[in-house]
This record gives C-alpha cells, structure tokens and sequence, in this order.
C-alpha cells in the first residue's frame, strides 16, 4: 500500500483551477520532492493530504484511508511543518508544545517537549513567547511541533526557511535521520535545489496545477541536459520543457 495516493485530482476556485487531474504514488518510507514555481500547486496539493480541502474531483488517500472522508483515521499518525503558519503569539515555545501536543494525546509529553527541544537545539527558547522568535527560531519550532507526534507520514514547507547554513545544515540531518530511523514517508516542498537534491528519492514537478514531470534528481539532470536540479527547474519554470517533458 502506498503512504501516498493521489487520482485525478483537481481542485477548482469558481473560474480558478488551482490543480487540474493530479495523480501520483508515494511508497512508504520515500522521501518526495515536491517543487514547482509559486502558484504550481503545491500549497493545495499539501492542504488536500490533510484533509483540510476538499477535491472538486478525484480521490486523495493516506495510509489508505480516504482524506475526504475518513482523515481522522489517518490525522493522528500524519503532521505538517511550515515556517509561515504563525504560533499563538502570547503562549510560550513551550506552552504551544504543550497545546498542539495535547491536541495528539502524547503520553509522557512534557518529556517528549524536552527530548525534542535538545533535538532541535531550542531548549534555551522553550520559556520565550512564541511573537519573540526569530524567523529562524520559528523554523526550528515549527518542525518540533510536527514532530511530536513521532508522524508516519510528514508534510514539510520550506523546513530550513530562514536557517543559517550551519543550522540548515543540522535540520537536513536531523530529517534524514528521522526517515531513516523511523521508516516515516516524508513530502519536502522547498525551493532549496540544492536542499532537495541532496534529501529526496524523488522528484514531482509541478507547474500551473499540472504534474509535469518527475524522476530521480539524477534522472531529471540527465533528462534535462543541465549541471544540476536548480538549472532543471529554471528550465522548466520558464518553459524550455520541448521534448524533455515527461507528464505522469
């Protein structure tokens, strides 16, 4: 079964297409790119996984269970990241941990709170109120409260947005070592190439709602004649695609 299932998915805003007759597979325990220029889809495409948008057609499932009607089977093993997603303000690092946490029902939390704050490297954050953090300190939160949950299936925008390279660095690490150590399926939207090359299996490129293509970041290079993911994506951004493209 895959973690993943996407069929045919189109989601429409009135004369809008935001995505049109999507459909991809995701095995479990794969690390999957998903790319595109701004307004590709991809922000939809995440928010349909989690069951927070309903399709106009299609099917969308997780773990095999269907996110349109039955999320809340698959909601308990499943967490999302994202750096723009604004924390209460006036609720500490660790008073939000403490909310979004409970919302899991994590035994032990509190404990879970610290192990993954000496993880992040944040400990020192944890009694600051969440409207004080740094952008880069909101990144790093962002991903601890996805985490807490220990997610079979994690959903990741931008998760080194604002990160110093050092500190980029550590968050790179320390996913790739969750997936290996937890067999978890991980989707990354980033516009990081170099990020995504050196993290993912795999690569799903969208553009204007469509999927346009996919591969290995090798296969994509390859396919494309470039020096290396982010001259790929230049090309396919500005529609230099012409025989290279590859629809699913």
């Amino acid at each position: 079964m895959p973690a993943v299932e996407i069929h045919n998915f189109s989601k429409r805003y009135g004369a809008v297409t935001a995505v049109e007759d999507l459909s991809f597979s995701i095995p479990q325990g794969q690390l999957v790119g998903l790319l595109g220029p701004n307004g590709a889809g991809k922000t939809t495409t995440m928010s349909a996984l989690l069951g927070v948008l309903l399709p106009t057609a299609g099917t969308v499932q997780v773990l095999g269970v269907d996110m349109v009607h039955d999320r809340f089977r698959a909601l308990p093993v499943m967490n999302f990241s994202s750096p723009y997603v604004e924390l209460p303000y006036r609720l500490t690092v660790k008073q939000n941990l403490i909310v979004y946490g409970g919302l899991y029902n994590i035994p032990n939390l509190r404990a879970r709170i610290t192990e993954i704050a000496q993880e992040l490297n944040f400990t020192h954050l944890l009694e600051r109120k969440a409207g004080k953090l740094s952008a880069g300190q909101k990144t790093r939160v962002a991903l601890a409260k996805a985490m807490l949950n220990k997610p079979k299936v994690l959903l990741l925008d931008e998760p080194t947005a604002s990160l110093d390279p050092d500190s980029a660095d550590q968050m790179r690490t320390f996913i790739s070592n969750y997936r290996a150590q937890t067999g978890a399926t991980i989707l990354l939207a980033s516009h990081n190439m170099a990020e995504v090359e050196q993290l993912c299996d795999h690569i799903l490129m969208m553009k204007a709602g469509r999927l346009v293509d996919q591969g290995t970041p090798a296969e994509l290079v390859a396919r494309y004649g470039e020096e290396n993911l982010e001259k790929v994506f230049l090309s396919i951004a500005r529609e230099n695609q012409g025989e290279h493209q590859n629809a699913a």
